[in-house]
């Protein structure tokens, strides 16, 4: 009976202790100087840090992490994070989806190759919560491309096959907090076959265009193309016909069940809800083939910006709307598991201006104010 008492409290002592440890080190890391240094980092140092960064990660991650930084906007998550009530502006914005990164730390990435390393990454940037200093004034850039480095010397891989996930890694840490980051798993969420593929041939297979057999050269043949919506999977795929739109050719892709996958996908693996511009369910990030998509029209440019989605004036940007961009080719998408429209808010908000009443859901934008 005794050696049973003695064994409980040994056990309660142990559990006590163990709870005082946690405690200790949540309190650490959450009052960690890296913490103190990404807090600190306005929308505007991210976007400087991204493109002196670009030039040093490989081709494979280049458009890929460009596009994650746009699915997970560090302004977005700040007005989200400051809102009285978060979800009631989440409503407000006409947010639909997962939206928040602290329910997908290990798996918002998998679109990147360097997802393939993430454990290392991630495992070194919570090492970093005890360890950074920043006595030097180093900048955002640098303390990526250092850790990056650091952990290329020690995988023997390529530091520019590193540079974007780590990147992704820090702004990770900057939405869901030191606690959520450092319990996080770490897990690689793609097959062992997918993550063998080298780097040459990912980029080889999002070149490769279909053969349109011996009399393809002839404008009178009918011109298919493979849209490719995840590499990680064999049967992620659906057929395009020439300039057709993607958003179209998904809806023919009958394989699945697509609203036990997203509730937003009523036909297709591309949730669409309008196919005018209208709503912004279809946007969709191009990881390979944006040359062989048409020019973004004025509407489709003008909605994206109001979505929120992309600033970016350029003819063939990385971010599209499916119901609107037209297909010369086989391409590569990503399908964020969200969509919204915030654009206004968070130009408003930046400005320090009083945001204007958002429409509610029966007020999203019309099809004629797009085109006005």
């Amino acid at each position: 009976m005794d050696l049973s008492r003695a064994a409980d409290t040994v056990k309660i002592f142990v559990s006590k202790y163990s709870d005082i440890l946690n405690k200790g080190f949540q309190m650490s890391i959450n009052e960690s100087e890296l913490i103190k240094f990404l807090n600190r980092q306005e929308p505007e140092d991210w976007t400087t840090a991204l493109a002196e960064l670009l030039p040093s990660i490989h081709e494979v991650d280049r458009a890929a992490t460009q596009i994650w930084f746009k699915f997970y906007p560090v302004e977005l998550f700040r007005a989200l994070e400051e809102a009285p009530d978060r979800e009631k502006l989440a409503q407000r914005l006409l947010i639909q989806g997962n939206y928040r990164l602290a329910d997908q730390i290990d798996e918002s990435h998998t679109f990147l190759y360097g997802h393939r390393f993430w454990p290392d990454v991630r495992e070194a940037v919570t090492q970093r919560l005890k360890t950074f200093e920043n006595a030097t004034g180093g900048t955002l850039a640098a303390e990526i491309r250092q850790t990056a480095e650091a952990v290329g010397a020690r995988l023997r891989v390529d530091p520019s096959l590193l540079t974007g996930i780590t990147a992704v890694a820090y702004m990770t840490l900057t939405q869901v907090g030191a606690t959520e980051f450092a319990a996080a798993r770490g897990t690689v969420h793609i097959d062992s076959r997918h993550a063998r593929m080298s780097p040459d041939a990912v980029l080889q297979a999002r070149a490769k265009d279909d053969g349109q057999g011996l009399f393809g050269f002839l404008k009178t043949v009918n011109k298919s193309w493979t849209v490719t919506y995840n590499e990680n999977e064999n049967r992620a795929h659906f057929k395009l016909m020439n300039e057709e739109e993607l958003a179209s050719g998904a809806a023919r892709d009958h394989s699945r069940k697509w609203s036990d996958f997203d509730s937003r996908c009523i036909e297709g693996p591309i949730p669409v809800e309008c196919r005018s511009a209208s709503c912004g369910t279809c946007w969709v990030g191009v990881l390979g083939g944006a040359e062989k998509l048409a020019d973004v029209g004025v509407r489709e440019g003008k909605r994206i910006r109001e979505f929120g989605y992309d600033d970016n004036s350029a003819p063939k940007p990385l971010v599209r709307l499916a119901c609107q961009a037209q297909s010369y080719g086989a391409v590569s998408i990503v399908i964020p598991p969200w969509n919204g429209v915030f654009g206004k808010y968070l130009r408003q908000r930046a400005e320090g201006a009083i945001a204007e009443p958002l429409p509610n859901e029966s007020e999203r934008p019309s099809e004629n104010a797009a085109a006005s």
